[in-house]
């Protein structure tokens, strides 16, 4: 079947798409009663109306408060940026039709479309982009995504409340022109401004009402389609915005978004024809992919375990490499998930053009093998120069919730049984309170996932530097840190993946986390759908969907 990027959520639900084309015509020999206002003529013959699953309630459809798949996936077709990513998951202009570059890489200055309105009709202004991406950054908003402004001049500063809002350098210049000045230059800049965090917000309406995000009679957007109806935890209607500068090529009526979290329940109804798409339920997945009935979708996404280097036995780097080549992680994708991931042999997933046309992590291979007796070989070098008679307890921990979770730490218990002669202690920690345990380093060894949140390897990377809410290793190198700071401020895009690559061989040389496989997502779905695009960092497009 035909391999696409599709989109897989952080979460365990999964976003879907769906198509279902319905009638109002009816096929009575007289037409319908109609109430004063209403015509029989005025209904649609047929309506092309789009049905997703989303897996459960957006959390927010506040741009600066969402930063997960269910909130994402509906806000970024209600919303638009000043750029999108296109067909090709390469940034082109959106909201902005154009913006020029200052030589040294630093200032962009963005024009807004004159006629880029919002839903309520009135014009989109570069102060509704400064209010927006000013609040995102805001530390009283806490926004989870407000480190990816940290490389706009002024905003870390503002963000850890040792600033302010003037001194975050994004300005309306007059009504259609944004000017941002950034820290350094960014090579990635206009892909991460693609993000749903960097959307804009009609500023007169969150000032007048501050939950304007949080019923559909009160949200105003500015994308192809609008919040047209919100049943909260039931499901979401969205209709085709006609205030949108490009309506004329959005092909859709309208789009539903429901709302089922049981893959058995949406898998039942796409077998009965009810949706026209669906995840395989796990225990089917793999027979429905031998029959080719599953198209394996790519996603920028890796799954992975972390070491907590400043506790005992993981203070030892070669400790911490004898566990990693001890995994067979073949085995792992072939015996426990079954669902033809890939095998990661290093960190950054595949789907990463370089300037040459290649892949990032084809060019970079496999930085980590399977080897059950250099594992063995080095557990005991590790334990020599640590003074270890008997290795100190190992606890590995997982979140609850997540079946595939268990069954992939028990296979690691079996592993380092079997080829370290190892006995692992399992704990299963409350998924609500797992990641605070793990922020505040108090998890041994514990499972991890990451989805790119924007087009750059760097994203990856970016993680493991020190002080990164995303690294959760306690560790730190400084050869490390110079790397990826001198990545950000590299211009020359050869030479900034040729760092990228050295600072990715140093973290997997030193092993504070080593990768299990690379995420795919095995869907089944209608032939009819068309123009769908969901791009490896997550972001689904609907603006060019249509149905056949």
């Amino acid at each position: 079947m035909k391999k696409r990027w599709y989109y897989a959520p952080l979460a365990a639900s999964f976003v879907w798409t769906l198509a279902a084309c319905t009638t109002g015509t009816s096929t009575d020999e007289n037409p319908p009663e109609t109430t004063e206002g209403e015509t029989g003529t005025e209904e649609k013959a047929e309506e092309k109306i789009l049905i997703l699953n989303n897996g459960n309630e957006p959390v927010s459809l506040n741009p600066q408060i969402a930063f997960e798949a269910v909130s994402n996936a509906p806000l970024n077709n209600i919303m638009e940026g000043l750029t999108r990513l296109g067909s090709d998951h390469t940034p082109e202009e959106a909201t902005a039709e154009s913006w020029e570059i200052s030589d040294d890489g630093l200032t962009y200055t963005f024009h807004i479309r004159d006629d880029a309105n919002w839903s309520n009709g009135e014009p989109v202004t570069a102060e509704d982009f400064e209010y927006a991406w000013k609040e995102l950054v805001n530390p009283e908003t806490a926004s989870s995504a407000a480190f990816l402004a940290e490389l706009i001049e002024g905003a870390a500063e503002y963000n850890a409340g040792e600033g302010s809002a003037e001194d975050m350098a994004v300005t309306a210049i007059d009504d259609k022109t944004l000017e941002v000045v950034l820290t350094s230059p960014q090579q990635y800049f206009l892909s991460i401004i693609a993000n749903p965090s960097f959307f804009p917000v009609h500023k007169a309406t969150a000032e007048e009402n501050p939950d304007w995000h949080t019923e559909a009679d009160t949200y105003v957007s500015n994308g192809p389609f609008v919040l047209a109806g919100w049943d909260h935890n039931s499901e979401l209607r969205m209709e085709r915005n006609d205030q949108y500068w490009d309506a004329e090529n959005v092909a859709l009526d309208g789009v539903k978004w429901l709302m089922l979290e049981d893959a058995m329940t949406a898998y039942q109804m796409y077998e009965q024809g009810n949706l026209h798409a669906a995840a395989p339920p796990a225990d089917m997945a793999e027979q429905l992919i031998a029959e080719g009935e599953v198209d394996l979708l790519e996603q920028a996404g890796t799954y992975f375990y972390r070491f907590l280097v400043t506790e005992e036995p993981f203070q030892n780097q070669k400790i911490r490499q004898a566990f990693a080549k001890a995994v067979d992680r073949q085995a792992i994708v072939d015996s426990v998930i079954r669902q033809n991931q890939e095998p990661a042999g290093a960190f950054v997933s595949y789907g990463f053009t370089e300037p040459g046309g290649g892949d990032f992590r084809e060019s970079g291979g496999d930085l980590l093998e399977y080897d059950p007796d250099e594992a063995k070989a080095l557990l005991e070098e590790g334990m020599a120069e640590e003074g270890y008679s008997e290795l100190p307890p190992v606890t590995l921990s997982y979140s609850s919730g997540v079946d595939e979770h268990q069954r992939i730490a028990e296979t690691l218990q079996q592993m380092y049984q079997e080829n370290l002669g190892v006995s692992v202690e399992l704990a299963v920690v409350e998924s609500s309170v797992f990641l605070d345990q793990q922020r505040n380093l108090e998890l041994q060894m514990s499972r991890s996932s990451f989805i790119a949140d924007y087009a750059d390897p760097v994203n990856f990377l970016e993680s493991f530097v020190a002080g990164s809410s995303m690294n959760r290793t306690g560790w730190e190198n400084e050869e490390y840190d110079r790397l990826i700071a001198e990545s950000k401020e590299e211009g020359e895009e050869e030479r900034r993946f040729a760092l990228l690559h050295e600072a990715e061989a140093l973290l997997m040389e030193e092993m504070p986390i080593f990768p299990l496989y690379f995420y795919n997502q095995p869907i089944l779905e209608n032939d009819s759908v068309t123009g769908v695009v969901r791009h490896p960092v997550g972001y689904i497009e609907l603006k060019w969907a249509d149905i056949n």
